[in-house]
């Protein structure tokens, strides 16, 4: 069957617009469908662009180092010094990660499609991809409806999913035992949030921080998540937060409620001390919104025969944060430009593409499974624990360091001194030498991530072992 396009690109958000220009500018002739209109390119849902908005400046950098694109204001809304994590006794503050942005995820989505068409991409508003188009089981192109509800059918000889977490190309793919169709219930956050403005009535830079990023670990306010306050610019903030479902249902058992994220989130906007008279601001309608967002590693891999996957499509966020911004973006950048180089070299097989699999491992990937055993052992504490834990268990250093992915050496024996006081303690402290050594094994097992389609089954198989293992020794226990 002939080919309309050499790529097509479903979905224009945070790593469809990217892989579009990636490959575009690698020589290729693309095809970029989204569902929205162009003045709301990428949008999620009815809601908006919901999300933190939150990006780390080492991604930023990354699309002007690979692509050439300079962000500046007004997308990059408001610069962030870092994103700081609070115990929720709120004695505590830990580094999570370092300089970043908030964006202004409407204009940042109209500038990249706009980058993308200048780059010579064919870029089609208004056009829903419902699913795969496949010959003789071979994937051939995408089908949909557009801004008529007319059918429409078009072939290319890669295609690039950046439809979301729930695609419907992904989980229309022929069976393999490479690409997952679906995400685990316990391994997703429901989410919420408001853009909104507010009357600052004192200083306390535990609750608002207009400087730095604030995450709140809490498991009576967002149970097996946390909630945050993410400074915007004009004085205006995103405030939201995530919840895991076993853990709310288990909250909501404990103490008798039947609250609902809904619910949470206005609480939690309540419980701040600081924040009053909050007035959403429905600039783009993107005010108020909720979403669910993946915590797990990214599916172990990311191509099958003419397929490459990139942002949530594939569970990219990070395992902890749930930010799926930097990810998303990395993955685009590196898809589009592997896509490229398959259409020049005239290959489109699996063999050929699963250099992206190597790559976005490279650049990002190989730490994500580390954090997802880490999400799962936070996610086993009570308030009571993450308390003691942050005070005794590591210094702020050690925490830093692993939430990046990173796994320090615990000075265990200094640590355990300090925990004698707390002796009921002992055993959270020996839940988190397993949890720092499982990580480990993973960030070993990820070093040897396979390189070859021959070589996946087994590999695999070890990783799926060990997040087991971490599941079942760490179920949520938020009271």
């Amino acid at each position: 069957m002939s080919s309309d396009f050499d790529i097509i690109v479903a979905g224009a958000g945070m790593a469809g617009a990217l892989a579009a220009i990636s490959a575009a500018k690698g020589g290729a002739k693309v095809l970029l469908l989204d569902r929205n209109d162009q003045q709301e390119a990428g949008k999620k849902t009815n809601w908006g662009w919901v999300c933190g908005d939150a990006v780390a400046k080492a991604h930023v950098d990354f699309i002007e180092k690979e692509v050439g694109i300079r962000l500046s204001k007004p997308e990059l809304d408001h610069v962030v010094d870092g994103v700081y994590v609070l115990s929720p006794d709120m004695k505590n503050k830990f580094l999570f990660e370092g300089e970043g942005y908030t964006l202004d995820r409407p204009k940042y989505a109209r500038k990249m499609v706009s980058e993308a068409v200048k780059q010579g991409v064919d870029y089609r508003p208004k056009h829903e991809v419902e699913g795969p188009v496949l010959e003789n089981g071979e994937l051939v192109g995408v089908f949909g409806k557009d801004e008529k509800t007319q059918h429409f059918e078009i072939h290319a000889k890669v295609i690039i999913d950046c439809l979301g977490m729930a695609s419907t190309l992904r989980r229309r793919l022929p069976p393999n035992e490479f690409i997952e169709k679906d995400v685990s219930i316990d391994d997703i956050e429901s989410t919420g949030r408001y853009i909104a403005r507010f009357d600052h009535i004192k200083e306390d830079l535990n609750y608002y921080d207009p400087k730095n990023a604030i995450i709140h670990l809490n498991q009576q306010l967002a149970p097996g998540g946390y909630g945050w306050v993410f400074p915007k610019s004009d004085g205006k903030i995103n405030i939201g937060i995530g919840v895991e479902k076993k853990s709310l249902d288990l909250r909501n058992k404990k103490l008798v409620k039947t609250d609902t994220l809904h619910k949470l989130i206005d609480e939690y906007v309540e419980w701040n001390p600081v924040l009053k008279n909050m007035k959403v601001d429905e600039t783009d309608h993107n005010g108020k919104g909720y979403w669910s967002v993946a915590v797990r590693r990214q599916f172990d891999s990311l191509v099958y025969k003419n397929y490459l996957g990139a942002g949530d499509t594939m569970t990219m966020p990070n395992p902890i944060s749930a930010g799926g911004i930097g990810p998303a973006m990395v993955a685009g950048i590196l898809a589009g430009k592997t896509a490229a180089e398959a259409i020049a070299a005239n290959d489109t097989s699996m063999d050929f593409l699963w250099k992206y699999n190597t790559r976005f491992n490279d650049a990002y990937g190989n730490k994500t499974a580390g954090l997802e055993v880490f999400r799962i052992f936070l996610q086993s504490l009570n308030n009571d624990l993450i308390n003691y834990g942050m005070s005794h268990f590591l210094s702020k250093e050690e925490a830093t360091a692993m939430s990046y992915g990173l796994v320090p050496e615990i000075s265990i024996a200094s640590t355990f001194n300090k925990i004698l006081s707390g002796i009921s303690n002992i055993n959270a402290f020996k839940n988190l030498v397993y949890a720092h050594g499982k990580m480990k094994k993973l960030i070993d097992i990820y070093k040897k991530y396979p390189k070859s389609a021959n070589e996946f089954k087994p590999w695999k198989q070890m990783v799926e072992n060990e997040i087991k293992e971490a599941k079942a020794r760490f179920p949520p226990n938020p009271i």
